[in-house]
């Protein structure tokens, strides 16, 4: 069992990290979604016990696709910031939450809305729309989350294990992108103030 385990863990932190990376980021994006939804129907059935929860596996499917698109951009990411600032600093730490901020957050956020608004077969001017209207909502969200994360991932962590701990964390901030996906702006104003 030990060279099992041993085994596993090299061909899924060595030989096949991209693909670890692609993989793990479809299946925590979509538990993200399944908790979101499982949370919105809560919400939504909270005076009606009577109906059932029914569970949307299309939409689920379309977050594990659009969780697994961005694999191999935080794969590529943070290869290049452990190339260009390596060792576990303070300043180094700093300098790669900074550029993970102002760089990684909003690609990632334009991203995500991009591909799952193809996805649902909205037209580009579609998705400008909810990107502008839903842009700010989600980075002010990004600034309370991630900082925390992303020192614990730069100053702690080995770099192999990068990607997988930032699905992990991604895993609960999901609940609220998918929520916010899913929603009308106006029930977002909350959010806002």
């Amino acid at each position: 069992m030990k060279y099992f385990i041993k085994n596993l863990t090299d061909a899924m932190f060595k030989k096949y990290l991209l693909t670890t990376n692609i993989v793990s980021s479809g299946i925590l994006m979509s538990i993200g979604d399944a908790v979101s939804q499982y949370v919105e129907r809560k919400t939504l059935v909270k005076h009606e016990e009577h109906q059932k929860f029914q569970f949307n596996w299309s939409r689920n499917g379309t977050m594990f696709v659009v969780g697994a698109l961005q694999g191999p951009m935080h794969h590529y990411f943070y290869g290049w910031l452990d190339g260009k600032f390596s060792g576990a600093t303070l300043k180094h730490s700093t300098i790669k939450i900074l550029f993970d901020q102002f760089v990684m957050s909003p690609a990632c956020i334009v991203m995500f809305f991009y591909s799952a608004g193809w996805m649902y077969k909205q037209t580009t001017d579609e998705c400008n729309q909810e990107l502008k209207s839903k842009f700010v909502t989600v980075y002010i969200a990004d600034w309370m989350v991630w900082p925390f994360a992303q020192f614990i991932n730069f100053y702690y962590l080995h770099p192999k294990y990068r990607v997988i701990y930032v699905n992990f964390v991604t895993m609960m901030y999901n609940v609220f992108l998918s929520y916010v996906k899913h929603t009308d702006v106006e029930s977002l104003k909350y959010f806002k103030h």
